[in-house]
């Protein structure tokens, strides 16, 4: 009975690769620089790496957000947030499963009548806001350094074209890693509390833990989704924001992983508190926002001339209306889910 419930995460990991794979190789199909089953092998293996290697940080602070207690109401907010991201996948709009897994949480407290924590809710909203900023400004600096150096440096064009190639597929496999790392939280975060594996040792010291088991578990849902789903939406990310040329494209993937990778390292930010300085929240940001922030910094940069507006605002109102329609969802289906089919949602509603 518990994997039957654990298939709401394992849709909602599909959903993720379906729709937030665009974000790490989008620019690189959309350029015609690497084929998409490349980059869905590519990204399916580095994001399954990430999920069970160091997925565990921003897991801790969106199940501080809310802790979904029961089983069924875990069930409940993860099916709910992967059928609004696979709403949006079908509508070929690149929308964050970040907002999506936010807006279901809120959406069981309310139900539940459990607090949501408004110090942790600020923090990721304001990841969200800080998430494009900041990869608008990694894409700009990249872009002028990059620039500063095909200037100076005479490279053959078909030399260009070969280290382009291979750089996209290097900062591809990290952005992928770096997506796994970061987004697994929205995928299996709500079950953590509920995990039903129990650690298991391998052999000698290494041990995988019943927590690295589930991210294990989504990071596997997320590849399929990658290979199954995801063209439509790279395709949309990849050409149809802004025109992009594959050294603008390789600057994009790069700094859409930087961007994921500083919200989700644990050892990053140990080492930056240890020396005293501040470090960024270790929380789920939005992968489509970073991408999307990047391109729309390189489009400024070219005088903002090639920017499809229209295709930019369908995607904000995507944006706008994920966490509420996950949220409403979620909402609607715990009344059925606890009344129709007599499951508890919550430990403290049948105490």
């Amino acid at each position: 009975m518990i994997f039957l419930f654990l298939s709401s995460g394992i849709f909602l990991g599909w959903s993720l690769g379906a729709n937030d794979a665009a974000n790490v190789f989008g620019t690189a199909v959309g350029s015609k620089m690497i084929r998409f089953k490349t980059a869905a092998l590519l990204c399916g293996v580095f994001v399954i790496l990430g999920a069970t290697i160091s997925g565990a940080g921003a897991a801790h602070t969106l199940g501080r957000l809310g802790s979904v207690n029961a089983i069924a109401g875990s069930f409940t907010v993860a099916a709910s947030a992967g059928f609004t991201v696979f709403w949006m996948s079908k509508l070929k709009v690149p929308v964050s499963t970040s907002q999506a897994i936010v807006g279901a949480i809120i959406g069981w407290n309310i139900y539940t009548g459990a607090a949501t924590n408004q110090q942790v809710l600020t923090k990721i909203v304001s990841t969200w806001l800080l998430c494009p900023v900041l990869a608008a400004v990694f894409a700009v600096l990249l872009y002028l350094a990059f620039k500063f150096f095909f200037n100076n440096v005479k490279i053959h064009l078909l030399k260009l074209d070969l280290y382009t190639r291979a750089g996209l597929i290097v900062v591809g496999a990290f952005a992928a890693y770096s997506l796994g790392a970061n987004n697994i939280a929205n995928v299996m975060g709500v079950f953590v509390s509920v995990s039903p594996f129990q650690d298991l040792h391998i052999f000698g010291p290494l041990t995988l833990t019943g927590v690295q088991q589930l991210f294990f578990l989504g990071g596997i849902a997320i590849a399929v989704g990658v290979y199954t789903y995801s063209q439509k939406v790279m395709e949309t990310v990849g050409s149809n924001i802004f025109k992009l040329s594959p050294e603008a494209a390789l600057v994009v993937v790069l700094a859409n992983a930087l961007v994921l990778f500083l919200f989700s390292s644990q050892g990053l930010a140990n080492w930056l508190t240890s020396v005293g300085l501040p470090s960024l929240p270790l929380v789920p940001v939005s992968s489509t926002q970073a991408v999307i922030g990047a391109i729309l910094g390189i489009g400024i940069l070219k005088g903002a001339k090639g920017i499809n507006y229209g295709v930019l605002g369908e995607i904000a109102m995507g944006w706008l209306a994920t966490p509420i329609f996950a949220g409403i969802l979620t909402f609607v289906a715990l009344f059925f889910v606890q009344n129709v089919f007599n499951l508890q949602v919550s430990q403290s509603i049948l105490q």
